[in-house]
């Protein structure tokens, strides 16, 4: 998934710059694909605060119902800031992610230390079979 978010982040800033309107049309596409993507994994960690902007991003860039603001100087910020909350999602680590990572090293320790024979093991000798 970090490709495809530093893709959507590289593409917001390329949309800085004065382009033909296919280029936004398809910068609209991706950006809300990816904010979709991103929305659907935050929802699924329970995360709303990043659920929230993500949902404003999708409505700004929908390619469904465009919002049209008609000047560059309004849209330059906009793409900057999404850029660089994608970059954001792309590069920080998950605290799900690192806590599972410990939680699966504790565990692993664990079950070495019980699954570990001692050097002592007491056998039960096998009973004679009385006829």
């Amino acid at each position: 998934m970090k490709p495809f978010l530093t893709f959507c982040a590289i593409c917001c800033f390329v949309g800085i710059f004065r382009l033909p309107i296919e280029y936004y049309t398809f910068l609209r596409v991706l950006v809300s694909v990816g904010a979709l993507i991103v929305i659907y994994n935050f929802l699924s960690y329970k995360e709303y605060n990043w659920s929230i902007i993500f949902i404003i991003i999708l409505i700004i860039f929908n390619p469904v119902f465009p919002i049209y603001l008609y000047r560059k100087s309004l849209w330059i910020p906009i793409d900057t800031i999404t850029g660089i909350i994608f970059l954001l999602i792309a590069f920080a680590e998950k605290k799900e992610e690192k806590k599972e990572n410990e939680n699966s090293e504790e565990t692993s320790e664990q079950t070495r230390q019980l699954r570990s024979p001692s050097r002592d093991v007491i056998i039960n000798p096998k009973k004679p079979k009385e006829d």
